[in-house]
């Protein structure tokens, strides 16, 4: 009976008739059970979309690209350029920490070399010959958007910084990111290093499922040591919006002369409905990021779950 039935499934997936006759007969509570747990996995399935008031119309947002996503349904808030091919300075960390999430465990201990801490930019001030375990320079990289953290762990990822972009471009194709290419694992400004809003989104909401992204990214200071404990390391977000009235769970900052202010952030309303949020070479990314999403929170209604 239980093979029939699974025929019965799989034709049905393949657009195929079953005659009835050639299907065993069911006893009426057993046929009503089959249907209710139908309906209840149709029911979960559904996905609750937001909709939009029609009063309240589109905020003037000045980035060069920037878009609005409703974090479950993934559903189009508000963009603008959302496929035009930006810097993004260190929002390209996001798809190191990605790599190195899918790819090492927490407590691997890197050596850290002194190509990564000759690495221009933002730094957490890491040793030349320092050990300190994958975890604690996921911490530095994502919340003091630190340069020589990111380069110590693609460095320990892919044995050096050239072979980790080509994980990093492979990785973008693997998850549909169509205008985003990498040319180094920290975001300094090249012209082969670029994305879009759209991309980035994307590429936040994947990072995003991981918990202890979840954990960090909401973390405003901390310190972070070495193994050995000879070196501590004070952490202090760069992410603005963690100090505004705005329940914001993270997510990453980037800036640089060419990229200009960049922002993707990931907002909570008060009934527990998550957006990403992102602008792209922006004058001031911390202001336009809250009134587009205070933008959204107002104009959309998330139906009943």
């Amino acid at each position: 009976m239980l093979n029939s039935f699974l025929s019965l499934y799989i034709a049905g997936i393949l657009g195929l008739n079953i005659a009835p006759s050639s299907l065993p007969s069911l006893p009426k509570e057993t046929d009503a059970a089959m249907l209710a747990s139908a309906n209840l996995s149709d029911s979960q399935g559904q996905t609750s979309i937001p909709v939009k008031d029609s009063i309240h119309i589109s905020p003037i947002i000045g980035a060069r690209g920037s878009i609005a996503l409703d974090l479950n349904s993934d559903s189009i808030l508000y963009e603008k350029n959302p496929d035009e091919r930006l810097k993004i300075a260190s929002i390209t960390k996001l798809m190191t920490l990605l790599i190195v999430l899918e790819e090492n465990k927490l407590d691997d201990i890197v050596k850290v070399s002194a190509n990564a801490t000759s690495t221009p930019g933002s730094t957490m001030f890491l040793k030349t010959g320092e050990k300190i375990s994958v975890e604690n320079l996921i911490y530095g990289a994502l919340i003091n958007s630190a340069n020589d953290a990111s380069v110590a762990l693609a460095e320990y990822n892919a044995g050096s910084t050239s072979a980790f972009v080509v994980k990093m471009n492979n990785k973008a194709k693997d998850i549909g990111l169509t205008n985003t290419h990498f040319s180094n694992p920290v975001g300094l400004d090249d012209s082969d290093n670029y994305s879009s809003a759209r991309d980035i989104a994307h590429l936040g909401k994947f990072l995003y499922h991981n918990n202890l992204i979840k954990k960090i990214a909401k973390i405003k200071s901390t310190e972070v040591r070495s193994v050995s404990g000879n070196y501590t390391h004070k952490l202090e977000s760069t992410n603005k919006l963690l100090d505004s009235y705005l329940k914001i769970n993270g997510l990453k900052t980037g800036t640089t002369d060419d990229a200009g202010r960049c922002l993707i952030a990931i907002a909570e309303n008060d009934r527990g409905e998550e957006i990403v949020t992102v602008v792209l070479n922006s004058g001031d990314r911390f202001r336009e990021s809250k009134i587009l999403i205070d933008w959204v929170f107002r104009a959309f209604t998330w139906p009943n779950k």
